[in-house]
């Protein structure tokens, strides 16, 4: 495979890679995308919520479209329960990233799939690898990281681990339809939760938490007692017909643009530290990272990059500063759960007042 050039090359092909090619490609760039699966979006590694606004601002349909939901149950282990608003959708992941994917290609983005970033030379070029052992290099003038929390082009780039937290999910039948989501609040699910999100008949049920020598708790263990227990509340049935695993950052990143590269989604830690959701963060930073790397391309000034850090930071830097801060609280006073986990979730006021809850 001979030497590629492009104007941008975007290395990912999940929402915030698929968004930046779009927004790229709007301004007439010549956009490459590297995806490492063989099919884009396959396996989900999601729990498949959006927000409503989302759908009406992507301007793409509804055939990734589930189901409505209408609110988020917090639920603690005594039985309480507490609600909030969360109007969104329950939708099918991988046709999502698909329909995605699409519209950049129809903008004239071009996709290659099985094929891997391995590393970057010291002239700027990416070396790449086919999944039938062919390699080749690109030589972008723009590089777009999107490639998910284990990002091998966040370590190009010198990035900081995100501490990153382990999560698993399995696809359950649901006992009768539901129209909200649940979040379940334990001790034993140290900085994390557990949580079933219906899709019509069947339900994501999932569990995400930190692990370290104090809580060694292992992962699959304890999202079989989970189900076990929404069995018991009679809310799932039967065994699973579906599983998947992965990982997701705890800590957004100070910076996302390092000379001509810029990172985005959870290659950018743009993900809440708290809840994990990461899906609009994404499609929103990759936008504005494909706008921006257009504008650099345009003008010839590299220096143009520097304005994504502060335009996602704008948006978002406030809220996940402020997330990231209550998982620090909450993995530190974990052994006081009672006392903080109702100013360590979104789903309680106490997590928006201020000063200390201890």
């Amino acid at each position: 495979m001979k030497t590629i050039t492009c104007d941008i090359l975007i290395i990912g092909a999940g929402p915030a890679g698929s968004s930046a090619a779009i927004a790229a490609a709007e301004k007439g760039m010549d956009v490459l995308v590297l995806e490492r699966r063989a099919q884009i979006g396959v396996p989900v590694q999601c729990a498949e919520y959006i927000p409503v606004p989302m759908v009406g601002q992507l301007n793409l349909g509804t055939g990734f479209v589930v189901q409505k939901v209408s609110k988020m149950r917090t639920i603690l282990p005594d039985g309480s329960t507490s609600d909030m608003a969360a109007p969104g959708f329950m939708i099918e992941r991988d046709r999502f990233d698909q329909t995605l994917a699409g519209e950049a290609r129809k903008l004239g983005a071009k996709f290659l799939l099985s094929t891997r970033a391995m590393e970057l030379t010291e002239d700027g070029h990416a070396v790449i690898r086919e999944r039938t052992g062919k390699t080749g290099t690109i030589a972008p003038r723009v590089i777009i990281g999107a490639d998910g929390p284990r990002s091998r082009t966040a370590l190009w780039c010198g990035a900081p681990d995100r501490n990153l937290l382990p999560a698993a999910q399995f696809k359950m039948a649901l006992c009768a339809p539901m129209n909200h989501t649940e979040v379940h609040l334990s001790p034993h699910i140290y900085g994390g939760y557990g949580w079933l999100f219906p899709k019509g008949g069947t339900a994501n049920v999932g569990l995400g938490m930190k692990r370290n020598d104090t809580h060694p708790g292992r992962i699959y263990n304890l999202l079989s007692e989970f189900t076990e227990q929404l069995k018991k509340e009679g809310k799932i049935k039967g065994d699973p017909f579906g599983s998947t695993a992965g990982w997701i950052p705890a800590r957004p990143l100070e910076k996302a643009v390092y000379g001509n590269i810029l990172l985005a989604g959870d290659a950018a830690g743009h993900t809440h530290p708290i809840t994990g959701a990461g899906i609009f963060t994404a499609v929103s930073c990759g936008r504005m990272a494909g706008t921006w790397a257009a504008k650099a391309v345009e003008t010839g000034n590299l220096d143009t990059l520097m304005k994504y850090d502060r335009e996602w930071r704008d948006l978002f830097g406030h809220a996940l500063t402020r997330a990231h801060k209550k998982r620090q609280l909450m993995e530190e006073e974990w052994d006081r759960f009672h006392q903080i986990i109702k100013s360590c979730w979104i789903g309680f006021r106490e997590y928006y007042k201020g000063g200390s809850p201890l």
